[in-house]
Formats: C-alpha cells, structure tokens, sequence
C-alpha cells in the first residue's frame, strides 16, 4: 500500500480508537503551583491541541485535549518570589537541609510520580504524538534517571565526608547550592528532559521555579499534586503562559542564579541578554544540533542504514540527537539510498497508541509547511526525493523524504530540520566532510560508520575537538545517562549526565583551619555536638 492510500485513513474515528486509549472530555486546567499551593488562575486559558485529528463526517477534527492557564508577568514574578523566599539567600531550611534529608523529599516525590504513569503516558501520546512504547519509556527512564541520581548523591556526600589535610591545613569540601533556578524543557522530551535538569537542582538544595514545555504540558497536571505534597513550600514552582511575557520577566528581574534551558540557541540567547547581572548568572543548556552521520567506502552498510534509519527518524526526527544530515561515500551511495528507501517504507505511519508503529503526526503547527518548504527549496536546486511518496502530507502528519543529491546552497544543508527529512549528501574528498564539521555552527554530536580504521582514526582526530560526542558504528544518542552529555559551538552550555549535573547545579566549598590541636579541637566538638550540617563525618549508605 503506498503512503497516499496510508495517508487517506491514517486518522480514525473515534470509535475506532481502543477504549483505553480515547480522550476524555477537554481538561480545562486552571491550578499552578505557588509557594506550596495549587492556585487558581482566574485570567485567559490557552487550549492545548492534539496533533491527532478524528475522522469525522465534516472531516479531520483536531482533538482539544483541554487547557492552561496563560499566567501574565505578576503571577510568573509571585512564583520567583516564593522561591527566592523559600532559599533565603541560602539561609532557607531546604538548602540548609541534610542531603539524607533532601534524598527522602525526592523519593517521596518519585512514589508519588510512579502513581501517575498511565496517566503521564497517555497525555504524552495525545499532546505530542509520541508512541505508546517511546512514551512508556520516557517516563520508565525518568524514573530511572531520578534512582540514579539519589545513588550519585550518596556516593557523593560520602566521598565529602573526609577531611582532607594538606600542608599543615585541614578541609572539608562539599558542594552547596547556587540559588534559585529556572528549568524550562524542549516539548520533544517533555518529561524526561526537563527532569534531567529539575531533579539535580532540586536535590542539591536549589529553589525552582519550573515552566512546562510549550508542548507537553497537561502532562505535568498529575504531578501537580506531588511536587506540592513532597517539598517545602516555595522550593518547586511550576508556572504556564508565554514565555515571552513571563519567563522574560523573570529573567529581567535579576532573581534568577541559574538558568536551566533546553531549545534554541537564539531564545537562550536572547533570554540571558535580559538578566541585568549576565556574571552572576549560571546556565546549563541543550541547545540546536545538526548531527551529521557519515558513511565511508569500507563498511557494514547493513548496520549503517538500520542505525541511520533509526537515528535520522525515531520519534519523526523530532530529537536533538537526531541524525541530520548524511554524508555518504560516492561508491556506497546508490546501495545505500536503495537499503535506506527500502526500510523507510517498512516503518509503520499511524496514530500513538497502535502496535509497531513508527511514524505519527507532529505537534508543532505549521511544521509541515516548513518541511514542505525545505523540500521544495532543495528540490528547486537540483536534489530529488527517493523514496516513493516522500513529502506527502495530511494536517499535521508528513511522510517521511528522502533527499538526494543535497549540496551546499540548499538550506537543509544548513538548517536544523526537527523533522522527517534525511538529506543525503554525495562525497568524494573526505576532506569535504571533515571542512563541514569544522564550519559548523553546531558541535553536539556525530556518528562514523567505517571498517578502515585508518580513516576512522583520522576522522576521530579530526572531530575531537569539534563535537562532544563521536559515535562509531551508532546513532547519536543520550544515553547512557552515566555518560556526560553536552555540546560545543551553539549546541550546548554546560554537561549533563548522573553524575555532571549535581556538579552543574552546585559549587564547591571549603572549609579549611590549621592543623593544630585546638582547631582540631574545636572541629571534633562541633561534629560530634551535631552542630552544623555542613561540618559532619555523616555519610549515606
């Protein structure tokens, strides 16, 4: 069946979706998190839209989910202020808490989260199509994610607990709070990214104030009640609205110590220009890729187009990770586009919820008229799209195209796509890839896929320098979670993994006396008085 005829009842009736998977009746939210409470925002809601239409006799009908409260600048600031209340300039029972005592607040909240994941999962399908079995993961690894990073923490304190003595002078060092932090997460992984962020400025003592995704964000409604139940009041805030009005207001009041963002290089950009202290200002962010995978002459072209496949279209391309561009070797590329088309079309189009499927409709609106746009412009300039039915499109699904061959003066050559289009570029020179890597804006990742170690060790070399992570014979990807995350150029601020991101969202302090009797005196007493939670031999198991 080709993807037109696919296309034609791609979206179902109502009656046809299983009972367990329907939406229910538009939930208008109007509760947001302040200062330990669910407040009630009396002002304009913002509708949250599905990218799944319903068949219906007049026609697709998108389905309402519901909607959110659009928050103006006074709520947002309230919210800012009960975190910078509840930090106190570091003076505030959470920062001043014992680690142990910060660990049982987040395991009382991950309890809480686990409740809620039928429901978490199901709203992440409906608001951003994401399929059933990636939308059980997300939240299965953020679960994990959580885990982990209460055992890095542990391991942490205990390796603080020492005393350290050099030169006749005796320290202990533990990392301590920045202050108050503004989390904000891509729509693409609306939960686990964010979280990722959230979770380690939490546990080290920061107060938050935390803004959903712009897509994705009823499925932070369940956890309302648990982020408010499981921590102090003020020290977690969760806020809605444009971000233009309330998140710049934030930014431009100056309360804000750390900046947590992931999104586009421009709007961290334009964000940090409104802080009035840039200096005092801590950032960690996930910004724009444009991953380029690139297939040599000598290789296992089996496992180069099922890695490329995945990588250039899990989850419709909408990843940071995403493979974006393909460099391929002039004597492997015909077989190569011939194995790529033919895979292409074994993927599975359909809505969230049915089994094996691989490509679902995109949540951004007027995605893809964008795409359509790339295509037409490389089209215009001398690439074609292989693969039978590419580019075809229905309301907010679009199939995937393969472009074919790509040059520099097309703009998909340059720009980050988000979506499902995988241009192939045609090479000769290696030398041609390695100049595109060099003058890139963008510096997350890349993947080699080669047998000739001779090349593969050069192209290594080459982009050590370039990327923060090189993949051989692999997609681009996250994980492991153990494994540091970050990015060079415009792709990132900051490095992310279990263990980089308590350091990310803490800093280091000393406290140092001479090594003499009185002082170790003095110390000794206060440890075993128990009478700073800083200066203590206590460790976790």
């Amino acid at each position: 069946m080709s993807a037109a005829n696919r296309l034609d009842r791609l979206f179902p009736a109502l009656a046809e979706i299983p009972e367990q998977y329907r939406p229910g009746a538009p939930i208008e939210q109007r509760d947001y998190l302040v200062d330990g409470q669910l407040r009630t925002w009396e002002g304009s809601l913002a509708p949250v839209r599905s990218p799944v239409f319903l068949a219906t006799a007049q026609g697709d009908e998108q389905v309402i989910l519901g909607s959110t409260p659009r928050l103006d600048a006074e709520a947002a600031l309230a919210a800012l202020d009960a975190a910078v209340r509840a930090y106190a300039n570091g003076q505030g029972a959470w920062p001043n808490l014992r680690v142990a005592e910060r660990i049982q607040h987040v395991e009382a909240f991950l309890a809480r989260m686990r409740e809620q994941r039928e429901a978490v999962v199901k709203l992440l399908m409906w608001e951003i199509g994401k399929n059933l079995k990636d939308s059980q993961k997300e939240f299965d690894r953020t679960c994990d994610y959580i885990v982990d990073t209460i055992e890095a923490l542990k391991a942490l304190d205990r390796r603080s607990s020492r005393f350290e003595l050099e030169q006749d002078t005796l320290g202990q060092i533990r990392r301590v709070p920045l202050g108050v932090t503004l989390c904000m997460g891509p729509y693409n992984y609306p939960l686990n990214e964010t979280f990722t962020t959230l979770i380690p400025a939490l546990i080290m003592g920061n107060t938050v104030v935390f803004k959903p995704a712009k897509f994705g964000v009823l499925l932070i409604r369940p956890l309302l009640e648990a982020f408010r139940d499981s921590f102090p009041a003020g020290v977690i805030n969760v806020i809605y609205g444009s971000g233009r009005e309330t998140v710049s207001a934030l930014m431009a009041s100056g309360k804000v110590d750390v900046f947590a963002f992931i999104g586009t290089h421009k709007g961290a950009s334009d964000l940090k220009k409104l802080h009035p202290r840039p200096h005092r200002l801590r950032a960690a962010l996930g910004l724009d890729a444009k991953n380029p995978g690139i297939v040599l002459p000598e290789v296992d072209l089996d496992n180069a187009v099922s890695e490329a496949l995945t990588g250039a279209l899990s989850f419709n391309g909408q990843r940071c990770t995403a493979l974006k561009i393909l460099f391929v070797h002039e004597d492997v590329v015909d077989s190569f586009l011939d194995k790529f088309s033919a895979g292409l079309a074994a993927l599975k189009p359909g809505m969230p919820w049915e089994p094996g499927v691989a490509l679902t409709p995109l949540p951004e609106p007027g995605k893809c008229e964008y795409l359509q746009t790339l295509l037409a412009d490389a089209v215009a300039k001398g690439a074609r799209v292989v693969n039978a039915d590419g580019g075809e499109s229905r309301q907010s699904f679009f199939y995937p195209a393969v472009l074919y061959p790509v040059s520099p003066a097309m703009r998909i050559y340059q720009e980050e796509q988000f979506g499902p289009l995988v241009p192939v570029v045609p090479y000769r020179d290696l030398q041609t890839v390695i100049d595109y890597v060099l003058d890139s804006d963008y510096g997350q990742q890349l993947s080699i896929f080669g047998s000739d170690s001779a090349q593969v060790g050069r192209l290594v070399d080459a982009f050590a320098n370039q990327v923060g992570r090189i993949n051989i014979n692999a997609q681009c990807q996250r994980g492991p979670d153990s494994f540091p995350f970050n990015g060079r150029k415009n792709s990132a601020e900051g490095t992310l993994s279990v263990h980089d991101a308590l350091r990310v969202f803490s800093i280091r302090t000393l406290v140092a006396t001479k090594f003499q009797d009185g002082n170790k005196a003095l110390v000794s007493e206060i440890i075993r008085n128990r009478e700073s939670s800083f200066l203590t031999t206590d460790y976790i198991f």
